[in-house]
């Protein structure tokens, strides 16, 4: 059995991402999300300009086209839910007309953290699919498993890891500097 450490053992340990995976393998699933998801890391670095964390996001519909794009603008604008994922799927939305996003993708750098896995699953998007892993704040698997979660109407697929080496490189980057 695994001991968990109290609050005050842990204070100014908790790391803001995880660590790097090891090198990915070839991956049929994983392979198709590789270049959405280096445009997501080219949307992700907008964010620094801000001093916001480099988190981006595209929103595909179900023919792969563009619908909404996002990076972190909490710094820029002020507003905390402006997270990459609520930015990408309010454009999203606004292009299509509607809340329902069903058939389309949420490609995001970052796992989701639990206000973006709700939007996720209100907005009834079809897949998620993340790079970084998120141990402190992650909704799709990591500390929280919100998108999977059986007592919801909606479970989106989740395909997580995508290129996750460059994503979690590029946030270690920022938070090197912003530390």
């Amino acid at each position: 059995m695994q001991s968990v450490p109290s609050p005050s053992s842990t204070l100014g340990e908790r790391p803001r991402i995880a660590p790097l995976p090891a090198p990915e393998r070839p991956d049929p699933v994983r392979d198709r999300w590789r270049e959405p998801m280096r445009r997501a890391i080219d949307e992700a670095a907008l964010a620094t300009a801000t001093g916001d964390v480099p988190v981006g996001a595209f929103v595909l519909g179900p023919d792969g086209s563009v619908l909404g794009r996002g990076h972190n603008v909490r710094e820029a604008v002020g507003d905390p839910t402006g997270h990459a994922e609520v930015v990408a799927i309010r454009q999203a939305a606004n292009a299509v007309g509607e809340w329902r996003l069903s058939g389309c993708t949420l490609v995001v750098t970052l796992e989701p953290c639990t206000m973006c896995a709700g939007a996720i699953v209100l907005s009834r998007l079809d897949r998620v699919v993340y790079g970084a892993l998120d141990p402190k704040a992650g909704a799709a698997g990591s500390l929280f498993d919100v998108l999977r979660d059986n007592r919801l109407n909606h479970r989106p697929e989740v395909i997580p890891g995508v290129l996750a080496d460059e994503c979690t490189a590029q946030l270690r980057a920022f938070f090197d500097t912003h530390r």
